[in-house]
């Protein structure tokens, strides 16, 4: 557990030196991204009920989060693969997920001014009341931690061109097809149905639930669906890195 840890830290380390030049123009496209969904989605409904307003703001961390997950890592991923450095960091002797989680920290850590400014920026748009929970920690770790095994994974399995364009499909089915920015109940009966078995709706209501104390279901549903992908989602990430490696 130790050495594990050890090795996590480590290269934790190394990714915030290759990136110390970029941090803070990546929290600035975290940022613009929050931004885009809180008064560009406003645009597109002119009269922003309470409800409306609640799903926005809440969404709009919630979404960055889930695409930090499905487009920045497996592209980072793949890009690594391309240069070689993937491949050098699989010689090492460290923990297959090591890297990954390595990575997920370090988007998660560029990401936390976005969101906290993307939350400051609802409350003034929108005027809505936040009561932030301490629920509101273990979901945003669980959401980035489960949309980034689903990513990696892919970013393993796949041919690395390909990588840019699943990621970009992801984006805009998240974007349009997702209840994040609104309830589950707007969408067709049948994508209704296929959303009760995959993670998005539940990662949108424990983050909602985490930072206004009211769940759209049971939480511990929620939680647990979430739980169920993400472990899910290690399983698979191990198996293909094994492979890779």
């Amino acid at each position: 557990m130790g050495d594990a840890l050890r090795s996590y830290l480590l290269l934790l380390k190394w990714q915030l030196l290759r990136y110390r030049r970029l941090v803070v123009l990546l929290a600035g496209v975290q940022v613009a991204l929050g931004v885009g969904v809180i008064y560009g989605f406003s645009y597109l409904v002119p009269h922003l009920t309470p409800r409306v307003a609640l799903y926005f703001a809440t969404g709009a961390p919630t979404l960055n989060l889930i695409l930090m997950g499905l487009t920045a890592l497996p592209q980072e991923t793949a890009q690594a693969r391309i240069s070689g450095q993937f491949e050098y960091v699989s010689a090492l002797p460290v923990p297959r997920l090591a890297p990954m989680l390595a990575d997920v920290t370090l988007w998660l850590l560029v990401q936390l001014p976005g969101t906290a400014l993307t939350l400051l920026l609802a409350w003034l748009r929108f005027g809505i009341q936040l009561h932030v929970g301490p629920a509101v920690v273990p979901a945003i770790v669980l959401v980035a931690l489960t949309a980034a095994t689903v990513g990696y994974a892919l970013a393993v399995a796949l041919p690395a061109p390909a990588i840019g364009q699943v990621s970009s499909f992801f984006s805009i089915a998240l974007l349009l097809f997702s209840p994040i920015n609104f309830p589950l109940s707007r969408l067709p009966l049948w994508l209704q149905d296929l959303h009760r078995g995959l993670p998005l709706t539940y990662m949108a209501d424990i983050m909602r639930g985490g930072l206004t104390g009211r769940y759209g279901q049971s939480p511990w549903l929620a939680f647990g669906v979430v739980a169920g992908w993400c472990a899910v989602g290690l399983v698979i990430s191990v198996q293909a890195a094994r492979r890779r490696g």
